[in-house]
């Protein structure tokens, strides 16, 4: 296969110089200042506290962990959400179950919600319906990363009892 010369065009001293695009740039700039400041009829403002922005009905909110008939949470550490999330951000401790049915519990479970793009991976991919996405809040902003690490605490005051059937008979 052949290799194909590609000439490319000279450029002018002013064209080396980037004055032009500056110049356009600038100007694009000021074109929107001056419509900001003047043209307070296109410029839309959001009254976020006291107006809160409308979702789509696709959206899935902040996480939450569900909890068994006993009260217990539902999660059995089986690292599947984990495991299933791209971004990395869920991070759990496994502990022995003193239940013999339950293997393994999460003795922490934590979610960084500043590192999850909030894909619904995790929830697609556990077995015993422990996560969901469907609380309907967005994460509050915060002036500290700590606050947006969400542990099993916080998740289990947004979950609550699942009706759905855990495990199965073992043979």
């Amino acid at each position: 296969m052949a290799t194909k010369v590609v000439e490319r065009k000279k450029l002018s001293f002013m064209e080396n110089l980037y004055i032009p695009e500056i110049a356009r740039g600038v100007g694009v700039t000021t074109r929107q200042l001056v419509k900001n400041m003047f043209g307070k009829k296109d410029v839309v403002t959001n009254q976020y506290p006291e107006m809160p922005a409308k979702y789509p009905p696709r959206f899935r909110g902040r996480h939450r962990l569900m909890r068994r008939d006993d009260g217990d949470v539902r999660c059995v550490a089986c690292m599947m959400c984990s495991t299933a999330c791209p971004a990395n951000c869920i991070h759990i401790v496994a502990g022995e179950n003193d239940d013999k049915s339950i293997e393994k519990y999460p003795i922490s479970f934590e979610i960084d919600l500043l590192v999850c793009i909030y894909c619904g991976f995790c929830e697609e991919a556990c077995p015993c319906d422990a996560i969901r996405m469907d609380s309907g809040r967005h994460p509050m902003p915060s002036f500290s990363r700590d606050k947006q690490r969400i542990r099993k605490v916080q998740l289990l005051e947004e979950g609550a009892l699942s009706i759905a059937k855990q495990g199965g008979e073992r043979t």
